[in-house]
């Protein structure tokens, strides 16, 4: 078959399945977290933490309970990376060094999941499974409660309170996660994905003679690293390695649970603040950014120029065979525009403005669709903002969703867009300029800048994923990419809450003639158009010195 007619079907497939997701899993995750009624299992943990779920909490509060949280979980992982020397089923593996333990505590808390080290040669079971695992979940559902704290700001009026987070937390674990986690695992496991925890054995029979590897509780992992847009593998190749990610239909699969969460939350958006085709507008503008990048990949990586790419049929360097260009370019569009960063072929090696696009996709701010949680508050954020330019043009005070966007609203939502870029340019400015840094780039020129400008935009953007050019294992990339991830995790949640608090006291303002029609194509456009517009005017500059500049000398 063609290469890109199957892509072209395997894409169909996937946007078959998401539609068939869309409306059951949407309507089941408004049910989750507008119910008063709690599970038994619930009621326990509630119990164990000292919480009480009933509590209304104002959006300071709730705040401090996922600043408290989170703290909580990078001290306990901190601590389990650095003990591991001791603990056992560490396979022999020693205690990890104080700046890498920093560096990943950060990392998977933050739902980052970048990793500067071997998975299989450094982590073992105990780590794994008790330490990376549990924040892929948790992590997750911290992402899902602060974008429904900012969906009960649209939706409640004269009240300050946004719900329980506590109550929001585990009722993403319990209810959402942990069943489409455990219904996803057996698939991987039935399609060849390893699980077990077996010890480190050689296998095979090679030149000279057998090669070592470690087993381990991979396909769980799995599972719930692409469902919570997490991306931490559980060895070094990621999805490209056959244990976690064994074939065509496993790759195809992989993508599915990465945008199923993030899309099917636009529906949760919609019922809960009574009005479904708000959310159409929202998964419109998402779909749409989605799909027109997908396309460029296809572009870019099919139609290469040179003897090489025409005798492979594009751009196959850095790319597994058992995927091939297509299912390869849609991995790599759908873990860039989300936060997951989880790869099946390495980024490095897409052509110069494969790899560009990529970096454009994070710098969106992975919005379309975006992470769990974060995909939905990043684009309501941009809604904000689209309507409040919309409202200049016309003259006239901006309104979203019967809110009117003042002062106050548009200042937290503009803090918000400038956090990640000042960050991903400030760190990317020090690296350059400093003489230790730029002796982990592996190429000079235009192709080292884009290693040093990805390692940070997916530090900040909490994506996780590398350009497999840059030895991050240093003590100075360790301690500012980990920076770079939390604040780049946490400081914007304090804008959105502060945002939904504000929104969430106001009364509504009645529609009327001159009100923008928010739920109409026209405001699709204008959404994707200032998305566009925004993260051209902020990262321009820095593309044009790294990806573009290799792309257009290619």
């Amino acid at each position: 078959m063609n290469p890109l007619l199957a892509a072209v079907l395997q894409l169909l497939a996937l946007i078959a399945a998401l539609a068939l997701a869309y409306r059951p899993l949407g309507d089941h995750m408004a049910r989750v977290y507008s119910s008063d009624r709690h599970l038994r299992v619930e009621r326990w943990i509630y119990r164990a933490i000292g919480a009480d779920p009933a509590v209304e909490l104002r959006w300071s509060a709730y705040l401090r309970g996922v600043l408290a949280f989170s703290a909580v979980g990078v001290l306990f992982l901190y601590g389990l990376q650095r003990l591991q020397g001791t603990l056992p089923g560490s396979l022999g593996f020693a205690s990890i060094d104080p700046d890498q333990a920093f560096n990943t505590a950060a990392s998977f808390v933050s739902n980052t999941n970048w990793q500067s080290y071997y998975g299989e040669q450094a982590m073992g079971h105990v780590v794994q499974t008790g330490g990376l695992a549990v924040q892929n979940f948790v992590s997750a559902a911290v992402g899902m409660a602060v974008a429904i704290a900012l969906v009960r700001g649209f939706a409640r009026s004269r009240t300050g309170e946004l719900g329980n987070f506590w109550a929001d937390l585990v009722r993403g674990v319990v209810r959402i996660l942990l069943p489409l986690s455990v219904t996803g695992a057996i698939v991987l496991v039935a399609c060849g994905t390893i699980q077990n925890f077996a010890g480190i054995h050689e296998v095979g029979q090679f030149t000279g003679g057998t090669q070592a590897w470690n087993g381990g509780a991979v396909a769980s992992q799995e599972v719930i690293k692409e469902l919570g847009t997490n991306g931490g593998g559980y060895f070094n190749a990621n999805s490209a390695h056959p244990f976690e990610n064994p074939n065509a239909f496993t790759n195809l699969f992989e993508i599915l649970l990465i945008l199923l969460i993030p899309f099917s939350l636009t529906r949760t958006f919609g019922r809960m603040v009574g009005s479904v085709r708000q959310g159409y507008a929202i998964l419109a503008t998402m779909a749409a950014i989605w799909a027109g990048f997908v396309l460029l990949m296809w572009a870019t990586e099919f139609h290469g120029h040179g003897p090489a790419f025409e005798a492979a049929g594009g751009a196959m360097e850095g790319k597994e065979t058992r995927f091939g260009i297509g299912a390869s370019s849609i991995f790599a569009v759908s873990t860039t525009l989300t936060s997951t960063g989880a790869v099946d072929a390495f980024h490095s090696s897409f052509t110069g403005l494969g790899g560009g696009i990529t970096m454009l996709g994070m710098m969106l701010g992975e919005i379309a669709p975006g992470g769990v949680g974060s995909g939905l508050y990043g684009m309501l954020i941009m809604a904000i903002i689209a309507v409040f330019i919309a409202g200049l043009m016309v003259g006239r005070t901006p309104e979203y969703l019967g809110k009117k966007i003042s002062t106050r609203e548009i200042t937290f939502a503009a803090c918000y867009l400038l956090v990640t870029p000042a960050l991903v340019l400030c760190f990317t400015a020090a690296a350059m300029a400093l003489p230790t840094p730029v002796n982990s780039m592996t190429n000079s020129g235009a192709h080292g800048f884009s290693e040093i400008l990805y390692a940070y935009t997916s530090g900040a953007n909490n994506n996780g994923s590398a350009f497999a050019g840059l030895d991050a294992d240093t003590q100075w990339f360790n301690t500012t990419i980990g920076l770079a991830m939390l604040l780049g995790r946490f400081i914007p949640m304090v804008f959105v809450l502060a945002l939904a608090g504000s929104l969430a006291e106001q009364t509504p303002v009645p529609r009327t003639a001159g009100t923008l029609r928010t739920e109409k194509p026209l405001f699709t456009g204008l959404l994707v158009g200032t998305i566009v517009i925004i993260t051209g005017l902020t990262y321009f500059p820095a593309l044009a010195l790294g990806p573009l500049a290799e792309g257009l000398a290619s």
